[in-house]
């Protein structure tokens, strides 16, 4: 079984402000996230946090310890969230079969010592959208739908924003350690997600975008409130958000995110708010 990590480090913003395109895709962008037969993981030095996706297609994948974690089993000190982008699969977590159709979660435990992921249909195969962070306690492991969602219907047609928050792994809906997880949909005519745009110094955010139409693509935006660049991103790929960060976005189409974030709180709203026409 193949599982690719690369390393991504913590960064400065003042230093970031020099980052040139090239630099910035190469130390914030995922580009592969979702390979045949592969996990990739990001282990980042912001949060400890490991992102990154899984497709069983001929074979059984299974989460295992990497290197970066110095451990005996992936969740020996780790909790998991995986959501569904794909087909119908299976996660099976030390021997529970745990039933995953499209936009289906789970959440995984510390403490859980064999995770393997399979797909139902090779044709039709899970993607499997891993985040991870460190976990002080060990809670139940739970499947969360998005009937489970606690959802928030946010924004109007009218500022190209209606879309709605469906929050799958929040201390409301699953008891974690700090893991949260959620998946934004935009309704058609709305491109926008995440305005007015907020920082949180007290965690970090990683988003993951797909349905993505072919052809169209999403513009994330990122750095300091009064310092903003932009990355452009295509389907089913994730981008890093520091703490010091914003992080928006606007589509050439409508789309769906995942957002996933660890950190000192699980305080949903614990947001520093930017006014639109603060923001340069």
């Amino acid at each position: 079984m193949t599982i690719h990590v690369e390393q991504r480090e913590a960064y400065n913003p003042h230093d970031f402000k020099g980052y040139d395109t090239t630099r910035i895709r190469k130390e914030f962008l995922m580009e592969k996230v979702m390979e045949k037969d592969s996990i990739n993981l990001i282990y980042s030095q912001i949060e400890r946090f490991v992102v990154g996706g899984a497709v069983p297609v001929t074979k059984t994948l299974s989460l295992e310890p990497i290197d970066e974690l110095k451990a005996n089993y992936f969740c020996e000190r780790r909790e998991v969230g995986i959501i569904n982008v794909g087909g119908k699969g299976t996660v099976t977590v030390d021997g529970e079969d745990f039933i995953m159709n499209c936009k289906d979660a789970l959440y995984i435990g510390k403490g859980a010592k064999k995770i393997d992921m399979k797909s139902d249909d090779a044709n039709k195969p899970a993607h499997y959208y891993i985040n991870s962070a460190p976990a002080h306690k060990s809670y139940p492991n739970k499947r969360i739908t998005l009937q489970d969602a606690n959802v928030l219907h946010m924004g109007a047609l009218e500022t190209s924003n209606e879309r709605n928050i469906n929050q799958l792994m929040i201390n409301s809906v699953v008891p974690t350690c700090q893991l949260q997880m959620g998946m934004t949909e935009l309704k058609p005519g709305s491109v926008w997600n995440t305005m007015p745009a907020h920082t949180h110094s007290r965690r970090s955010e990683f988003y993951f975008y797909f349905e993505v139409p072919e052809g169209q693509s999403v513009c994330h935006f990122m750095g300091q409130p009064q310092e903003t660049r932009h990355i452009w991103m295509q389907n089913e790929q994730l981008v890093i958000s520091p703490p010091w960060s914003i992080h928006s976005a606007a589509g050439t189409s409508n789309y769906i995110f995942i957002w996933g974030m660890g950190g000192e709180n699980l305080d949903y709203n614990d947001m520093d708010v930017v006014k639109i026409p603060d923001l340069k």
